[in-house]
């Protein structure tokens, strides 16, 4: 399977985004979702895992709602990032408030892992102290300690309160990691394969693809680091892996039936798989070496002589060798 087989092509450095990713989507769809801050507004939902440094995506989930008739899910915060970070081990995990729990921290903890995150104003395990914003100054810190975690509200701007939670609590290193699925986003959107469609099936196998080639890139260049260095043409990486791909699938069906544009395709890459033809065409044009009342551009590719269409012969490349 393909979400299966991104863990193992790639290891993350030290720090890893969770967050979720909004494939746009407006057909019908029984776990569409509305999401008022993503650009898109409205699509499905997927929740990302993907290395901060090179924005791979790691682990993908798709969002597919709760039964119908069941209860809401309780802690899905916490159970969404215990499945992304599954296999990781000595990483720091970066989540905004929709993850971030203190049960959380502590389970990531036991598994080895370092939790930064940004934590909601409702949580029952927040200290009185630090919920209140009023009485306090703008750009100051109030930090709460424990054995293994650290509580930190900061005070950004007048009656704005924000709450990190984290092992080494740090908002530079919060606010560096926290876009790492938004990046990924931006990186995939600039060459994306993605079409109008109402078929949902359809628009997420567009997004497969568009993660597939970004992933690509990201192995490749890892692979080889002085590839494109000053210039990393992603793009024309694309078009040659996906001209290698389809390749043999134009030359298999090249004896079938097909359509006249499907023939062009074919005709152009026999043509190219065939080297030079027996006749060339030049730009000047002269006199038929064999009748003088003519002038052509095409010459012969053995005496270099122009020949006319009356004095040359077509030739298919099995029978020229």
């Amino acid at each position: 399977m393909w979400t299966h087989r991104l863990p193992m092509l790639f290891s993350p450095f030290s720090d890893v985004c969770v967050d979720e990713q909004l494939v746009p989507f407006r057909g019908r769809c029984s776990f569409k979702q509305y999401m008022p801050k993503k650009p898109a507004k409205y699509g499905i939902k997927i929740w990302v895992n993907c290395d901060v440094k090179s924005s791979y995506a790691w682990r993908l989930q798709v969002y597919t709602g709760k039964a119908a008739g069941s209860p809401s899910e309780v802690n899905q915060g916490m159970r969404v990032v215990l499945e992304m970070t599954e296999g990781l081990q000595g990483h720091i995990i970066t989540c905004d408030n929709l993850f971030t729990s203190f049960a959380l921290a502590e389970e990531l903890l036991r598994r080895k892992l370092a939790l930064v995150g940004t934590i909601h104003r409702n949580k029952p395990e927040l200290p009185p102290n630090l919920l209140q914003a009023r009485a306090r100054a703008v750009l100051s810190s109030t930090f709460a300690f424990t054995k293994t975690h650290t509580l930190v509200s900061y005070i950004p701007r007048r009656g704005r309160n924000v709450l990190l939670l984290s092992k080494t609590p740090q908002s530079r290193h919060y606010n560096r990691c926290k876009g790492g699925v938004d990046n990924l986003d931006k990186v995939v959107a600039t060459y994306s394969c993605r079409r109008r469609t109402n078929r949902w099936p359809l628009a997420l196998f567009h997004n497969l693809v568009d993660i597939s080639h970004y992933n690509v890139y990201v192995l490749w260049t890892s692979i080889e680091p002085s590839w494109q260095q000053q210039k990393p043409y992603r793009r024309r990486l694309i078009e040659e892996v996906g001209e290698m791909l389809v390749t043999p699938h134009i030359k298999k069906r090249g004896c079938l039936p097909r359509s006249s544009a499907a023939a062009t395709i074919m005709s152009d890459l026999q043509g190219a798989a065939a080297g030079p033809s027996l006749i060339s065409e030049r730009k000047s044009r002269r006199q038929c070496h064999f009748c003088m009342d003519r002038r052509v551009c095409s010459t012969c590719c053995k005496c270099g002589n122009f020949t006319c269409k009356d004095h040359s012969l077509s030739i298919c490349s099995p029978c020229s060798t």
